[in-house]
């Protein structure tokens, strides 16, 4: 097991409970997606996994070890904070050198990490003249240094564009095929899921659910969305929950459990020009089970 966290509390000054019974194991390999609203405790696991806090009551492990007491583990973890910042004056060369050499990694590697991550044109320039989005490119190179074991990656893609985001989730698909066992927090959903084993979903220090995107669907059973353009509906389509039109596309909610024999008769549909079914996306997931918990009073901090 590279990280498990078992009945975890953590209180501070007796009074904020920033962790209340948190339980989670991640074997070698896998990607979490920790997911949850500001002040549900997500930077705080993340600190107790890289020893920066001691838990109030429970245990935290990272490849066996108290990461907390057992500090040449850190050689292994790789982390991006939230909000990175480095020293303006030094070169983004400079700044990857300078964690390689604390980390006890090869220069060559910070140099081929710049050209990765797109920044060989810039490795020469003060930090202080980088966009944003090259500062966070600079944060996950560093973070990547040494090809860690255990990757942690706090809000990832803020200040990335698109194409840059998408390039962020080739290299996790790289570390993880080569065994890196990750760990990111994000509020930015859409793209996400399929690059994640597992989700957990917290709110005011509980852990609301987790398991896999399709565990998760399977339980929550939201209404799959099912777009068609055709000459005329029936009246009655199997499973119909409900359906709305706008000009001439229908959008029908329909049981899950029933999409199929929905699809087969919609398929039989004369003049059929359209017709596609869209199951419910982690961030539909996330809003259904965090409205759940809310409705239910939440727990209070």
């Amino acid at each position: 097991m590279v990280v498990e966290l078992e009945n975890v509390q953590m209180h501070f000054n007796n009074q904020v409970h920033a962790l209340n019974d948190l339980s989670l194991s991640l074997t070698q390999g896998k990607v979490l997606g920790l997911f949850g609203h500001n002040g549900a405790g997500k930077t705080t696991t993340i600190k107790l996994i890289l020893g920066l806090l001691c838990p109030t009551s429970g245990s935290v492990k990272v490849m066996g070890q108290n990461p907390a007491i057992h500090s040449q583990i850190k050689s292994d973890i790789g982390f991006l904070p939230e909000n990175v910042q480095f020293y303006e004056q030094l070169t983004g060369r400079e700044v990857l050198h300078y964690f390689a050499k604390l980390k006890g990694h090869a220069l060559g590697h910070a140099d081929s990490l710049l050209e990765q991550f797109q920044l060989e044109h810039a490795a020469n320039r003060p930090v202080k003249t980088y966009s944003k989005g090259m500062r966070q490119r600079l944060g996950l190179a560093q973070a990547m240094l040494g090809e860690p074991k255990l990757l942690l990656l706090d809000e990832p893609t803020v200040g990335l564009d698109p194409m840059a985001t998408r390039q962020f989730y080739e290299h996790v698909d790289y570390l993880q095929k080569q065994g890196c066992t990750l760990i990111i927090c994000s509020h930015v959903l859409p793209g996400i899921e399929s690059f994640i084993d597992q989700a957990l979903i917290m709110n005011k220090g509980h852990a609301v659910v987790q398991g896999s995107v399709h565990d998760l669907n399977m339980d929550a059973q939201l209404p799959v969305h099912i777009e068609v353009q055709a000459d005329q509906l029936p009246e009655k389509i199997e499973g119909e929950l409900s359906r709305h039109q706008i000009n001439n596309l229908w959008r029908i909610e329909v049981n899950p459990q029933l999409q199929v024999p929905a699809m087969q008769q919609l398929s039989q549909l004369k003049g059929l020009q359209k017709l596609l079914a869209k199951a419910p996306s982690l961030d539909d997931l996330y809003h259904h089970y965090m409205s759940s918990h809310d409705s239910l009073g939440g727990y209070s901090v």
